[in-house]
């Protein structure tokens, strides 16, 4: 076969569409996988209608940062364990190898690290590129639709828990956005002994499944009483850590009416708008902060592997369904108008 499936964005036409594109070959250090899975991620939506612009070097990519699959060619100068038939998902990016530090190898320091299928061509595909050090392996009784949302919907939320978020065992937390990361954020939460777990989304089915996920409470934004519920929930001291998973101004302003003193606001979703604080005196007087995060780091995957392995965190409710990779400009569309209030939406070739 020299030709497959892709789903592509033109980045200066705007225009999102399936292609036919040639079979990719894996150079020196790369191999080649043929996918398994693929999701469909709110951030992929916000490339396609242009409301989330980032700077690239590319005119046009296949979208997909969360993939799975089974290797399927090895090009030279890769590692042994990385053999034809081995199960992986790909870490969502990888070090640019220009800048200063990289070219120093100290890669985690990389001063403009690169977005698959942002950057470069990512998972929408029938096969996809990966340079070896962008591989995790999969254990065999972890399904690859479960493993692909690994990177981004799982770990992007872990890392802004254990890391910018600081989160520490009963400290007090809101998550605004019960989507994708939202959810997860949820089930992470409580594995790492937060307590309450207050979960905040418009839509009633968004917190009820929140629920079953092991919110402690489950508030409606819109309540007029909203602040003093969470005053309420939380003994009267409010929030210590505020999670924005939705990328919404309304959810900065709110978060911040009810954050606890030393209380920090982390912004994970994505947003264009200008961000203000409200009450700086107040802000500064109780020593409030406001944080932002943006992805994860590799050692957040494979953390998550290690614990799905272990069965310490079950990713099974998060499938919400599997499409063929030619509908997916139907799965956008179902994300976009939250049919069915999905987690995640996977796409398989």
């Amino acid at each position: 076969m020299s030709t497959m499936l892709a789903g592509r964005l033109d980045y200066k036409t705007g225009e999102f569409g399936m292609e036919e594109v040639p079979v990719p070959q894996p150079g020196p250090g790369q191999v080649r996988i043929k996918v398994a899975a693929a999701g469909i991620c709110l951030s992929d939506v916000h490339l396609i209608d242009g409301s989330l612009r980032l700077e690239t070097a590319v005119d046009k990519v296949t979208l997909g940062h969360e993939v799975a699959g089974v290797i399927d060619s090895v090009g030279e100068q890769v590692p042994a364990e990385w053999q034809v038939g081995r199960r992986v998902l790909l870490q969502a990016g990888q070090p640019c190898g220009a800048c200063p530090p990289c070219l120093l190898g100290r890669v985690g320091q990389c001063q403009h690290p690169l977005t698959r299928g942002v950057d470069y061509d990512g998972g929408w595909a029938e096969y996809a590129i990966a340079e070896h050090f962008t591989l995790v392996g999969v254990p065999d009784d972890l399904p690859l639709e479960q493993a692909a949302i690994i990177p981004d919907a799982v770990s992007t939320p872990w890392g802004a828990i254990v890391g910018t978020g600081d989160v520490r065992p009963t400290q007090a937390v809101g998550v605004w956005g019960l989507g994708g990361l939202g959810a997860h954020a949820v089930q992470l939460l409580r594995l790492v002994g937060a307590a309450p777990i207050v979960a905040v989304d418009p839509i009633p089915d968004a917190r009820t499944r929140a629920l079953a996920l092991g919110a402690d409470h489950a508030l409606d934004p819109g309540a007029s009483d909203f602040a003093e519920q969470v005053r309420r929930l939380t003994g009267g001291r409010g929030l210590d850590v505020a999670f924005d998973l939705a990328g919404a101004p309304p959810v900065w302003t709110q978060a911040q009416t009810v954050l606890a003193n030393e209380g920090r606001l982390v912004l994970v979703g994505l947003a264009p708008q200008p961000l203000t604080i409200h009450q700086t005196t107040l802000f500064s007087y109780l020593r409030q902060q406001i944080r932002g995060h943006y992805g994860s780091a590799p050692e957040h995957v494979e953390q998550l592997v290690s614990l799905v392995g272990h069965h310490r965190l079950d990713l099974s409710g998060s499938i919400s369904d599997v499409l063929p990779l030619s509908e997916a400009p139907r799965g956008v569309e179902r994300l976009v108008k939250k049919e069915g209030s999905p987690i995640r939406l996977i796409l398989k070739p």
